[in-house]
């Protein structure tokens, strides 16, 4: 640390924290960053974790929301190095007859895919992509006032829907249904809870408006550029410096932590207030993830042709099935056909692997703080869509929940979400107060994915804190 006090001081370097740094040393300030870890990144860290060559992205890898985000489509990240890559088809769901339904950036080119539920779903899915403009600021965003309140509440009423009962309603066909549940399973929740439709309409929005990119190299970039970013504007950033105490940081005016409810109370218990300290004891974390990653000898030799120029893959056929595996974990069980997410990097980014070579990303739900070893389950739901993929593996790698919380304490018993994101923690996480940003104590703040909009990658947790900091600071 250069100097003696700083305007402000975030605590994580994941994009949330960076997001918050950089728009609070955009209004003048002198900011610290302080990471933990030896890089920044939190959950868009790239590392060769199963040979020399082979680059794995260790949580996210697939970036719908980053280049959708209203507050990183401001920033010149391009200029800092950050690029994308476009597959051909975004998403793909097979079948185990050989078919596949398939997620294009085009809307219409994926409802005439869906064979019987064309129409159904253009109806569904054409005012979303009309009025996206409008809209995806709400959905990025803490409650607020609408820019379009009309388009709005039509949206909500199909949104606020369990992505079972409004698929059922919807579609006929086993593609449009099982398409529909992959992506609502996103969620990390049972499909048959309320809004559970919302994630499913979003991720398609963004698709058709945006894209489903990866990043060249490895998601890494993300926060590499970002990080650049703040640098050339002044900021400043610790590595290799884990905080316990608050204590530890030099003075400051604001304090903006990218932190969940559990680390908040370690962090800074003594300075909260007891009714706010009592919400966030009673803050609700979901289920986690095995995460695995493969050196290849060759492409995932999936039977359906789209399953094969995809950039993602969801794996669970139908719609039926997903559901009972979702809820089956929700309720503390392990299934034996999980509803597995594939990110095929390589087939897109020749710097993922060596020459001829290639990468794999997966992972599936557990139930909250599971060790139990699903590596065997996951090989074999692949398997299942893709005979001779155990044969192409040249080394593996694997992270239960408590080692992923290890890598990233944010991912608290697994839950990459900072949170359970249902009905009930939607627009109140991590507690019910005027701005779920402020906590109880003066100048300190929660910038993290357990405050509005919730996980993914996506910065405007840690942008919308850094906005509500700026208004307390000036």
């Amino acid at each position: 640390m250069k100097k003696d006090s700083y305007d402000a001081i975030v605590v994580g370097a994941g994009p949330n924290g960076l997001a918050a740094a950089i728009r609070l040393q955009q209004n003048g300030l002198q900011v610290l960053l302080v990471e933990g870890k030896e890089t920044v990144g939190g959950g868009t860290r790239t590392r060769e974790v199963t040979l020399p060559g082979f680059h794995h992205d260790i949580c996210s890898a697939i970036h719908p929301l980053a280049i959708a985000s209203p507050f990183f489509e401001t920033l010149p990240l391009q200029k800092f190095g950050l690029e994308y890559i476009h597959p051909e088809i975004l998403a793909a769901h097979p079948f185990d007859d050989g078919s596949a339904a398939a997620l294009f950036n085009n809307l219409s080119q994926t409802a005439s895919a869906l064979e019987g539920d064309e129409d159904a779903y253009l109806s569904l899915m054409q005012p979303l992509s009309k009025n996206w403009s409008t809209l995806l600021p709400d959905f990025l965003g803490p409650l607020k006032i609408p820019k379009d309140p009309v388009s709005l509440a039509r949206f909500g009423l199909k949104a606020i829907q369990s992505a079972e009962g409004l698929g059922n309603k919807t579609f006929r066909t086993k593609k449009a249904k099982g398409l529909w549940a992959g992506m609502a399973a996103h969620g990390m929740m049972p499909l048959d809870k309320v809004i559970t439709a919302a994630i499913a309409m979003v991720l398609l929005g963004s698709g058709h408006q945006k894209g489903w990119p990866i990043v060249k190299g490895g998601s890494q970039g993300i926060a590499n550029a970002l990080a650049s970013y703040f640098t050339s504007l002044g900021g400043e950033i610790e590595t290799d410096f884990f905080v316990t105490d608050l204590n530890q940081l030099p003075p400051s005016k604001s304090v903006l932590l990218d932190v969940t409810p559990k680390q908040l109370l370690q962090l800074a218990g003594d300075q909260l207030s007891s009714l706010y300290k009592w919400q966030l004891k009673r803050y609700r974390y979901g289920m986690g993830v095995y995460k695995m990653d493969w050196a290849l000898s060759g492409p995932i030799p999936f039977i359906a042709e789209e399953a094969r120029k995809a950039g993602t893959v969801h794996l669970g056929s139908t719609m039926e099935e997903i559901s009972l595996g979702e809820r089956e974990t929700w309720q503390g069980k392990h299934t034996d056909k999980p509803y597995v997410l594939v990110a095929q990097q390589s087939l897109f980014d020749s710097l993922r692997a060596p020459n001829g070579k290639h990468t794999a990303w997966a992972y599936c739900h557990v139930p909250h703080g599971s060790i139990l070893d699903m590596s065997g389950v996951i090989e074999s739901q692949i398997e299942r869509y893709a005979p001779g993929f155990k044969k192409t593996i040249l080394a593996k790698s694997s992270l239960n929940t408590a080692q992923l919380q290890q890598y990233n304490p944010n991912n608290i018993g697994g839950d990459i979400n900072g949170g359970v994101l249902d009905i009930g923690q939607l627009f109140t996480r991590p507690v019910l107060r005027l701005s779920p940003y402020r906590t109880s104590a003066k100048g300190v703040y929660l910038c993290s994915s357990s405050t509005p909009p919730g996980g993914g990658v996506h910065g405007m947790c840690g942008y919308y804190a850094a906005e509500r900091a700026l208004k307390d600071i000036f």
